[in-house]
């Protein structure tokens, strides 16, 4: 199965979510499921309800099926709530790091930066953008690439980026670190991670 590459816009409206700013425009306009029969009352079963929350946690974080499973089994094998172990899992992989700390606008952009080599990870240069990042690490734009377009034209976003208490970031040497693991509360998500565990615990 390839990764899906088609608008997001119609994945925003399939799950009733903005994904992107530009979709947040589009769900106040069209606040229902594309297609003919979009408008249309659904009604969805107790598996239907934790497939669909499995493939909404997919959509965000840009992963395939086999990648996302094998989170799960190794959150489910650590100490605590499996689904908290499961969202630091997703949220710790290097290119969802470099999108928090402003250094993409959105995931797929920060895997795109990562897999070209932008990146490195305490001094080393770092291009697998599932790379699980340790606290403590440090993540920055390599010196070499911090002339380039893309770069100079991040350079008001990464100015005027308010990362979450778990990070912290230098907007003047394009880096940031990892404080601690984040917890449920600091990333104030939308996905209910126990329908995720139920729908693989079946």
């Amino acid at each position: 199965m390839a990764r899906y590459t088609g608008p997001k816009i119609r994945q925003s409206r399939k799950f009733g979510e903005a994904f992107t700013k530009k979709a947040e425009k589009y769900l106040a306009k069209r606040n229902y499921r594309p297609g003919q029969h979009g408008q249309n009352p659904q009604r969805i079963s107790e598996f239907g309800v934790q497939l669909r929350e499995k493939q909404k946690a997919k959509v965000i974080y840009g992963l395939l099926e086999r990648q996302f499973r094998r989170y799960y089994e190794i959150a489910s094998k650590k100490v605590g709530a499996t689904g908290d172990s499961l969202l630091q899992l997703l949220e710790l992989r290097l290119d969802n790091i470099v999108f928090r700390l402003g250094m993409a606008q959105t995931r797929p952009q920060a895997r795109q930066i990562v897999s070209h080599g932008f990146i490195e990870v305490n001094g080393k240069k770092v291009n697998i953008p599932s790379y699980e990042v340790k606290v403590g690490d440090e993540i920055k734009i390599r010196e070499i690439k911090q002339k380039s377009q893309y770069v100079k034209n991040q350079v008001p976003t990464l100015a005027a980026a308010k990362v979450a208490e778990w990070l912290s970031l230098d907007p003047k040497s394009f880096s940031g670190k990892v404080l601690s693991k984040p917890t449920r509360e600091q990333l104030a998500t939308t996905l209910n991670t126990q329908l995720i565990v139920e729908y693989y615990s079946r």
